[in-house]
């Protein structure tokens, strides 16, 4: 089912017991964020914060953070189904016959009925401050860690355009709180929002932002979503939700912004205008260090009546994020497959913190296959920042951690199998060796073939026979051996 915004997820979450309300007093600076880490650690619930201090705003942490609630927000049941649905997309091959044109109308239809949709008014605009009214200090923002410079907004859907082409961007990227009118833009020099930065920063001119805080789930997953070039990130989410997302024009600010949004803040960047932003506990478990970034002055913040701020914390796994990302991984598997036809299945452990580590299950089909396969990884998208590629032969299980390992390390000879090259990191990388410039290793773990110069024999995997299998699990109950809770 889709949810039209915020409150309608959190409403669902609570008839499921997936959420708590938390009444007692806290505090925005540190202690929100250790409570939401605790829980998401302890496989918690969702948590909404009623009593903040400093603030009239509730605080929603954790929404996302485990695989049920991720599927729900995404509006599937499970992923066979949105394998099914993403299937008429990725095989757009015409219909044949009558009954087949029949069957895909439907799915055209859904297709045409997911584009963003103007309105003339919305709830995030029930309530507007501009100019001197303007008080970013009235929000709950978060101060997440011990050693951060100050608070960050962490959910935050930034709205840009593009100066030459018009498309617009939904980007998420952390933003500083430095006074009541100003933040820091840490939009990377890799992402889209950055990109159209130069842009205006090119020309000299003065570049439009806005930001949404706390959207329908679909909206805000897709802010982080690796789209194709070209795919705008609101029809995206209009796809999982099955229905458009309602636009508005902003206040003050010529750009479309989600009409169902808790918060909006609109504002601009001047060109070439930069402050020290960080240092910020991130996503690597560490902080990410002091460095200049754009600055984004707020001219208006426009809201609901009663609006919910939403946030997360991130840091040393596992964390929210990492149940986001999983979906990342899982959702645009079916692409990913399209675009490398050779990949079987593909998994990147929480602990690699998105871009450290990638285990690949191949079918090999010719020498230097997993070689192939790693460079054109390396060569797609976001991808690109994959720091450690581990190329395993299909029916390998890739969620499997102990099973890769013990596959891995018996199929390589290291000075062989290794394959290391350089290019683009990640900026938050700070191992490499320069900034957004390192090097990055591929593990050929797939059995060796006489073509690749393995010139001994491969042992088989030791593996019971089915027929003892079968014989043995029918005796089982009767041995009275207890085993893992098995009987």
């Amino acid at each position: 089912m889709a949810f039209r915004d915020l409150s309608a997820f959190l409403e669902a979450l609570e008839a499921e017991g997936e959420l708590v309300r938390v009444r007692e007093r806290v505090s925005p600076r540190l202690e929100i964020a250790e409570i939401a880490d605790r829980a998401v650690k302890g496989n918690g619930p969702a948590l909404l914060f009623e009593n903040v201090e400093g603030s009239a705003m509730p605080v929603a942490i954790n929404v996302f953070a485990s695989p049920r609630r991720m599927l729900k927000a995404l509006g599937i049941g499970d992923w066979a189904e949105w394998d099914a649905r993403l299937e008429f997309f990725l095989d757009p091959k015409p219909p044949e016959g009558i009954l087949e044109k029949l069957k895909a109308i439907p799915r055209v239809t859904e297709l045409a009925a997911v584009f963003p949709k103007t309105v003339r008014s919305a709830p995030c605009q029930q309530v507007v401050a501009a100019g001197d009214a303007v008080d970013l200090h009235a929000l709950p923002v978060l101060t997440c860690w011990p050693q951060d410079a100050g608070p960050f907004v962490t959910m935050p859907l930034v709205i840009t355009k593009d100066p030459t082409s018009g498309g617009t961007n939904v980007g998420m990227y952390r933003m500083q709180v430095y006074d009541r009118a100003t933040t820091g833009m840490h939009w990377q020099k890799h992402k889209d929002g950055a990109g159209q930065a130069r842009g205006y920063e090119r020309d000299r001119r003065r570049m439009e932002v806005a930001v949404a805080i706390g959207c329908d789930p679909a909206t805000v997953f897709s802010a982080i979503a690796p789209l194709p070039p070209g795919i705008s990130e609101l029809l995206f989410a209009g796809f999982l939700r099955s229905e458009a997302v309602p636009v508005v024009p902003a206040k003050t600010v010529d750009l479309l912004v989600p009409a169902e949004a808790e918060i909006v803040l609109e504002g601009y960047v001047d060109p070439g205008e930069r402050r020290r932003e960080g240092p910020f506990g991130d996503h690597t478990g560490f902080y990410s260090l002091d460095d200049d970034f754009p600055v984004f002055h707020v001219t208006a913040v426009t809201r609901r009546e009663k609006p919910v701020y939403l946030t997360t914390i991130v840091g040393r796994p596992p964390m929210e994020d990492g149940f986001l990302g999983e979906a990342v991984e899982r959702l645009f598997l079916p692409l990913v497959k399209k675009t490398i036809p050779e990949i079987v299945d593909m998994h990147l452990p929480v602990e690699g913190i998105f871009h450290n580590l990638m285990i690949v299950a191949i079918d090999k089909r010719y020498p230097g296959h997993a070689r192939k396969t790693m460079h054109a990884i390396w060569g797609t998208g976001q991808m690109m920042f994959t720091k450690t590629i581990v190329v395993v032969d299909r029916g390998v299980d890739v969620r499997n951690g102990g099973e890769v390992l013990w596959r891995a390390l018996t199929a390589i000879d290291p000075e062989r199998d290794l394959e290391l090259v350089k290019g683009p990191v990640d900026e938050l990388d700070f191992a490499s060796r320069l900034p957004c410039f390192g090097s990055k290793m591929g593990i050929d773990a797939t059995r060796k073939w006489p073509e690749e110069g393995f010139a001994r024999r491969w042992p088989d995997a030791i593996e019971m026979t089915p027929e003892v299998k079968a014989r043995v699990d029918a005796l089982w109950p009767r041995l009275g051996i207890r085993t893992g809770g098995r009987s």
